[in-house]
């Protein structure tokens, strides 16, 4: 995978220690009312490696989440009262290793549902998961398609929501009329890319060139230098990995870029700021709010203390709060409805409670079970999201968008784009 010889951020290291009985599987039920019974969720995303930033801080978030549950003296499904345990397992972002921690969390663990950060590891566990019948989420619904019954997106909608910052950036910065996207080639950057062209395209803003590079690269000097060649207004840096958000930002900076940054993502942005500056940083778009945000206290947010939570990761996990550190527990909480609305614990039982009436409590407010236009089945959860700035070193939420209301009006360019990309869900192998 990219990237092996670069220096890993601190956070890889420095949670080695805490990360080792996820590495291993070992499960942590917190302080468990040991009059319970317990349920097992299986964890299997990539906890080392290049993609381990979106794995390993959603386990934290996760581990959070049961002890608090635990604590409380467990959960109430069904007349039973019940202890939660995450079992972890690391993919890696490799397929096979994700085949393998599938079979083991559903064959040996008894897990009754399964986590994923989805993408190039999911079509590895698609098999099992249909044969054996397991409810799995992914934060990628591009991993959706009529072949995945028991695969849902509860949480993250990417790459759809990457169409609100785009949005926000046409209405409040009309000073920018052109921009240049690059992206890694994976699973991963193709959709979104598709949907920031798809984006671009609907609110006017000139698309001067999209640049894709391999995972592999580690020099992002040259695909810098070609995003520039054209003088853009605007660098999109698609849904680029953490670190290679970091090296782009880097080397943009150390390039004279004076424009407008827009990204998915902007993990540890601190980071970022500090191998640029803060000025340089000031006024990048991305979609993924500290939730100690003002914002976030808003009656319609599904997403219980939102403020305790990000205040409770800090403390244990400082300096690592990332994009996946809430969305793997907002997951759990959706499960946790679906299971009580379904009196049950089983996979097909909760599945079916998480989608009655066709909505769901998502963590940024009420919203749909939706996709079939675009992936061919109605499994991701789709309502608002919202669209956060850099303001003063900090990021800030200034405005929740409706991802819907973009759709109706646009869907025809997004789907012409995902064809383009042969990312359409019946173009996908």
């Amino acid at each position: 995978m990219a990237m092996r010889h670069l220096n890993r951020r601190h956070f890889l290291g420095t949670s080695a220690a805490v990360g080792a009985s996820a590495l291993t599987g070992v499960g942590r039920p917190g302080k468990a009312n040991a009059d319970n019974e317990t349920i097992k969720i299986g964890f299997l995303a990539p906890l080392t490696g290049d993609v381990a930033a979106w794995g390993l801080p959603g386990l934290y978030g996760c581990e959070i989440w049961a002890d608090d549950h635990n604590t409380m003296g467990g959960v109430e499904i069904g007349g039973t009262m019940y202890n939660i345990e995450i079992v972890s397992f690391d993919n890696e972002y490799l397929p096979d290793k994700a085949k393998t921690g599938a079979t083991k969390l559903i064959k040996e663990d008894g897990v009754k549902f399964i986590q994923m950060l989805g993408g190039d590891t999911w079509p590895a566990v698609q098999p099992i998961a249909n044969r054996e019948k397991m409810l799995v989420s992914t934060l990628l619904p591009s991993d959706l398609s009529p072949d995945t019954p028991y695969l849902v997106a509860p949480a993250e909608v990417h790459p759809i929501y990457n169409v609100t910052g785009v949005w926000w950036m046409a209405e409040n910065m009309p000073d920018v009329k052109t921009t240049v996207i690059c992206g890694q080639d994976d699973a991963i950057g193709r959709p979104s890319v598709a949907t920031y062209q798809a984006a671009f395209e609907a609110h006017g803003i000139t698309v001067n060139d999209t640049i894709f590079f391999d995972i592999s690269t580690t020099d992002f000097a040259p695909v810098v230098t070609s995003m520039l060649s054209s003088n853009p207004d605007c660098l999109c840096l698609d849904t680029a990995y953490a670190e290679f958000v970091n090296e782009l930002c880097k080397q943009a900076y150390e390039q004279g870029y004076k424009g407008k940054i827009i990204s998915c993502t902007a993990d540890f942005y601190a980071d970022i700021i500090a191998n640029t500056s803060e000025e340089f940083m000031e006024g990048m778009i991305f979609q993924f709010p500290d939730f100690d945000d003002p914002a976030l206290n808003d009656p319609r947010i599904n997403f219980g203390d939102p403020n305790g939570f990000f205040k409770t990761y800090n403390e244990k996990h400082p300096g690592e709060w990332g994009a996946v550190s809430w969305e793997y527990a907002s997951i759990l909480d959706l499960w946790l409805s679906g299971a009580q609305k379904a009196g049950s614990v089983e996979p097909e039982a909760v599945l079916e409670g998480m989608k009655d009436g066709g909505i769901g409590a998502h963590a940024f407010g009420e919203a749909n079970w939706w996709g079939e236009e675009l992936f061919g089945i109605d499994n991701a959860l789709v309502g608002n999201w919202p669209v956060v700035q850099i303001q003063n070193g900090k990021a800030v939420i200034v405005e929740f968008k409706s991802i819907p209301d973009w759709w109706d009006q646009h869907k025809d360019i997004m789907i012409k784009k995902f064809e383009d990309m042969g990312e359409m869900w019946y173009q996908r192998s």
